[in-house]
């Protein structure tokens, strides 16, 4: 499989990954330090993603994210139709906890936001959409590793690092494929305070008809507002949101494994 991927546009990739909300602008010598590469490489990659529009020259050796990436965004938006479906699914959700609430797909090996209300609370955490979260330590990802088949949850366990994000990141191979096995036979995950000490989460899934996972559904926030009462009206009101997301894709009853298609 690794012989198959094309290394130049993985590293055209990790340069774009080196812009985020504190650092809008690049150099080849920031490039080259953190990705481990020669400046005049680095500088190459830099002129090629200039050419193509995925960046901007801000003045001399200095780029900034182009608007090529804009565009590209406006398309995965207006193409979103998982997103689109689920939105007011969310908006709905919130309004009725009153916590923050998401949608997720599963994307090399890491959970990615497609979906996100906002609770207008404070001590909110900062999610938006196109964050990308661990999946071993979070409810969503658990919830998708727990719907791996054996060999795919065998690789991710030899690739992923499961380094601790917090005092209650499970970080045991055995006691997360244990924690697995229990969310498999639930059907829901949770998280009390694994990637971040102090936020609790509640997820559950969404499912064709064949009962495939497409997506995942949550509730978040800090662990003194999600109570246990909480936990459990929010893992009511998912599973209601996650028939009514299914009824809207799929439509009739909720998707059974072994229907058709």
């Amino acid at each position: 499989m690794a012989s198959q991927l094309n290394g130049s546009v993985i590293k055209a990739f990790a340069i774009l990954d080196l812009f985020t909300d504190a650092r809008s602008e690049v150099t080849a010598g920031i490039v080259a330090r953190e990705l481990g590469i020669n400046a005049i490489t680095a500088h190459r990659f830099l002129k090629t993603l200039e050419h193509v529009g995925a960046l901007v020259a801000v003045s001399k050796g200095v780029f900034r994210l182009g608007f090529t990436l804009v565009d590209l965004g406006d398309r995965v938006s207006e193409g979103g139709s998982l997103a689109r479906t689920l939105q007011p699914i969310l908006d709905s959700v919130t309004r009725a906890i009153g916590e923050a609430s998401m949608a997720t797909v599963f994307s090399a090996d890491m959970v990615v936001c497609i979906a996100h209300a906002h609770s207008g609370r404070s001590l909110s955490v900062d999610v938006r959409v196109g964050t990308r979260l661990d999946a071993y330590c979070t409810a969503h990802g658990k919830l998708w590793l727990s719907q791996l088949r054996e060999a795919e949850l065998q690789r991710y366990l030899e690739t992923v690092p499961l380094d601790r994000q917090s005092p209650h990141t499970i970080v045991d191979r055995a006691a997360l494929l244990e924690e697995l096995e229990h969310v498999r036979r639930q059907g829901f995950a949770a998280n009390d305070g694994e990637r971040e000490e102090g936020i609790r989460a509640i997820a559950v899934p969404i499912l064709t008809r064949a009962g495939r996972m497409v997506s995942s559904i949550s509730v978040f926030g800090p662990s003194f507002r999600l109570t246990d009462e909480v936990m459990e009206r929010s893992l009511a009101r998912l599973r209601a949101a996650a028939l009514e997301a299914e009824q809207a894709m799929y439509g009739g009853g909720k998707p059974r494994p072994g229907e058709g298609p």
